[in-house]
């Protein structure tokens, strides 16, 4: 029951009202007894007001999405050495007044990973695409001590930033990560014989563009026979890329883990407490999936 001692928490994004966090969050305060509620937050404008709120309101924290997750930097006290590496907040942390940022995005991909017994360590790693998602995964790849990773990047006007903020991402631990131009099918079919992980991070396989692949089939092909697909839309469930791939004999993993625990690292943030995973999986898979085609 929400009364006067209900701690408020929320999502920053435009648009906002498709979020799944208030589901994942309010289902994890009920299960725990967490005398807390969690609501999103569509921003048409005025971010700096809504960014003001979150010490006037003395909400317990937020998430961020688009077009937030760079602007709200300039009101936080301090940044995690992840949300600096990426120069991108997704979780703000409000500790009495003094707020902290945090990206959770990479992190969830490697903790999705984990639940399958999975690893990128040693791994070469190829990533298609490099928006906030993208860098988001291509960072926790080089934490977690990747052999190389390589980015295919569209060469338009984000490239040259794109390769600048992958060069400080490996020298800052210590991996090799190489971009290369998209359009560059020979050398993208060449890097994938030799790679352990395709990760795409594109929006090829959702929405409009459902039908499509992030990559000529033919390249795919390429692919070594014991790689790793992994895919970042979670609707539909199975992509094209994941289909052919799964047909090809690849093991397959879509984003919906990368959903849960990106959201189960935040909750643990502000709570101190884990999220009930199991419970929230389900839910997810109910709503994403009873009547979505699949």
């Amino acid at each position: 029951m929400i009364d006067g001692h209900t701690q408020l928490y929320g999502f920053y994004a435009n648009p906002a009202k498709h979020s799944l966090s208030p589901l994942m969050h309010n289902l994890s305060f009920k299960t725990l007894g967490i005398n807390a509620t969690y609501l999103a937050f569509e921003i048409p404008e005025h971010f700096e007001q809504a960014a003001a709120a979150i010490r006037a309101l003395d909400l317990g924290g937020i998430n961020l999405s688009h077009p937030f997750k760079t602007a709200i930097i300039d009101y936080l006290d301090e940044l995690t050495p992840t949300a600096q590496l990426l120069g991108a907040v997704n979780t703000v942390t409000n500790r009495n007044g003094y707020l902290i940022g945090d990206s959770t995005d990479g992190a969830g991909f490697i903790a999705g990973l984990a639940q399958h017994q999975q690893s990128v360590t040693a791994k070469t790693v190829s990533v298609l695409g490099a928006g906030g998602a993208g860098l988001a995964v291509i960072a926790a790849v080089a934490q977690n001590q990747a052999k190389v990773i390589h980015v295919f990047k569209r060469q338009n006007a984000t490239f040259d930033k794109i390769v600048q903020r992958c060069h400080e991402i490996g020298d800052a631990t210590q991996v090799e990560i190489q971009v290369h131009p998209y359009a560059d099918q020979a050398e993208m079919t060449r890097i994938l014989a030799q790679s352990d992980y395709l990760i795409n991070t594109t929006n090829i396989g959702m929405g409009q563009a459902q039908d499509q692949l992030p990559l000529p089939l033919t390249t795919l092909e390429a692919l070594a026979p014991a790689a790793i697909v992994c895919d970042l839309i979670y609707v539909p469930k199975a992509t094209r890329l994941l289909q052919q791939a799964t047909a090809l004999g690849h093991t397959c993993y879509n984003g919906l883990d990368m959903l849960i625990y990106q959201g189960a690292l935040a909750f643990e943030e502000w709570t101190g407490e884990e999220m009930p995973v199991p419970q929230v999986t389900k839910a997810l898979y109910e709503k994403l999936y009873a009547t979505v085609k699949i």
